[in-house]
This record gives C-alpha cells, sequence and structure tokens, in this order.
C-alpha cells in the first residue's frame, strides 16, 4: 500500500551521521553566536570534523530548530538557550517533543515515511520493504531516488532510535542515537535478515503534555477533533507517537483532568475533543516545563 501526501522526498544531508546528544545545543549556540555553517572556522568553532558540521545543520534543520534560511526557530530559543526549558535535553518529554518534530517537519523523509504511512500497512517491516515502498512512492510521485541512499538514511534512522549491544551496556554512551531512549523501535532476526518493529502501545512514559502540544499543532482542526482523526491519521498524535486506542484515551483523560476547557464527548459513537478555547502550543510546553 502507498500512501499519497504532497510531501517533498528528501533522503540526504546527514553524512551518515545520527543526532548525537550534545549536537543540537552546540549548533544552537553556534548560530545564536552569529557565526554561519559555510564559514571556514566553522570545522574550529564546532570542534568537530566538516561532514559533522554538515550533518549538525542538517538536524537542526530536520528537528524543526532551524530555518530552510538558517535562522533560528521559536522552539530552538525557548528549548536550548541557556536559560531554556532544556539545553542539554535532560527531560524525557524533551525527546517526544523532538521525535514529533522530526515526524512532522519531513526534512528528513524516512522518519515521516515511517511512523505515518508504512507501518500502517506492515506493522513489522526490513530495510528491502522501506525501500519497496520508496521506490513506489517515487515512481508514482514522478521523482527519482537512489537506492543507496534510501538505504543509507534508513541506517541513520535505526541508530537514531536503537542501541547497538555495546550501547545498551552503556547507557551514558555518547555516540548513542538522540532518541534511542524512548524505545520505539525495536528489532529481531529472521532467516539473516534484520526486521523492525514499531507497535502502537499506551506509551506511559510519554507526557499528556507533549501529547496536547502535539495535538495544538497540528493546525488541522478548529475547535474540535475527531478521536480517531487523533488515533490514526497522519502526522496526528496517535501516528507519530505509535499510541493504541487505549493509550491515547489515558493521555486525553490526563488532559481533560489539568485543562479544564478541553472537554472530551463519547456521544452516539462519536468521540470528540472539544476546546472552549485553545491555549497556545508554547504556553503548555512552558507549563510542562515549570516556566
Amino acid at each position: 500500500m502507498v500512501f499519497f501526501r504532497n510531501k517533498k522526498l528528501s533522503f540526504s544531508g546527514h553524512e551518515s551521521f545520527q543526532c548525537r546528544n550534545l549536537w543540537l545545543k552546540k549548533g544552537y549556540d553556534f548560530v545564536k553566536s552569529g557565526r554561519s555553517f559555510n564559514s571556514e572556522d566553522a570545522v574550529v568553532d564546532l570542534g568537530v570534523g566538516k561532514n559533522m558540521v554538515s550533518s549538525i545543520r542538517y538536524w537542526m534543520k530536520s528537528f524543526g530548530l532551524l530555518t530552510l534560511t538558517e535562522e533560528l526557530t521559536p522552539l530552538a530559543d525557548r528549548l536550548l538557550s541557556d536559560d531554556g526549558w532544556d539545553p542539554y535535553l535532560e527531560d524525557e518529554g524533551t525527546l517526544w517533543l523532538l521525535h514529533y518534530h522530526l515526524v512532522t517537519v519531513a526534512r528528513a523523509s524516512t522518519y515521516d515515511l515511517l511512523f505515518n504511512e508504512l507501518r500502517r500497512d506492515r506493522i513489522e517491516f526490513t530495510k528491502n520493504n522501506f525501500l519497496t515502498s520508496v521506490k513506489r512512492k517515487a515512481e508514482i510521485s514522478r521523482v527519482s531516488v537512489n537506492d543507496s541512499t534510501v538505504l543509507s538514511d534508513f541506517g541513520v534512522f535505526v541508530k537514531m532510535y536503537i542501541r547497538s549491544e555495546s550501547q545498551a551496556k552503556d547507557r551514558e554512551e555518547s555516540f548513542s542515537g538522540l532518541l534511542t531512549e524512548l524505545d520505539l523501535v525495536r528489532w529481531g532476526t529472521r532467516n539473516k535478515e534484520e526486521y523492525y518493529v514499531i507497535e502502537n502501545t499506551d506509551r506511559r512514559d510519554l507526557p499528556h503534555d507533549i501529547v496536547l502540544y502535539g495535538i495544538l499543532s497540528s493546525g488541522q482542526f478548529e475547535y474540535s477533533v475527531n478521536f480517531n482523526t487523533l488515533l490514526t491519521e497522519p502526522d496526528q498524535v496517535g501516528s507519530v507517537f505509535a499510541l493504541n486506542a487505549t493509550g491515547l484515551y489515558a493521555k486525553l483523560e490526563s488532559i481533560i483532568a489539568d485543562n479544564a476547557d478541553i472537554v472530551f464527548s463519547d456521544q452516539a459513537g462519536i468521540r470528540e475533543l472539544s476546546f472552549k478555547t485553545k491555549p497556545d502550543p508554547f504556553t503548555v510546553l512552558a507549563q510542562y516545563y515549570g516556566r
């Protein structure tokens, strides 16, 4: 099955490096100081190799922290400044927040396609399943993709979400992918081929405030939204966070308990989340971080 959404396919720019823990803060401080990733001094200023300079820029954009014209976004300032919400990404909720943006910003197509599309067709998949799906989508969109580039991108996805055995033994391992703590992706081996699973669960470690932020940030409704839309539609919280119905319902219950202006109704089989007034998404995050 191929899903049709009008998003440009993009599978390169990371230089085969997964985003690492301190890169986003390092990139933020670099840009905030007025320096440019194109500068010959960027290698020295950032303290990394030339390819890593390009990778840091790529991940800043992919996480929605840097615009295409290389200006810091409001989220970047609020999150990563020295007095920001969580400049060193110590709160697990921040990792969920970054995951949300990685999928929905869709400058890194692999994450959008895997969480919003491929796993809706097959909960278990291999890298070749992914490649086949991408090639079908590219053919329909009349664009070309390079097999090795797509597979390299998939390899970075694996490193972003899954620890190697050696990294699992040392949870402080600095080369671990940024989002391994979320346990969103599992893997196994069958007939000497690795397969991957993104299973819908209740996601008990996912803060309900981050879910509310995601609901408000989707921009796809006015003052009410259907439960099934939140659960199943692309870029909605059910798809992005791999939530099952029980888990989403529990998150909504917590959201309602904290917000008098948000109501959940279940009448004649129609389940709907309604807002008397819609809070600003950043206000929700500020409350979550205690600011």
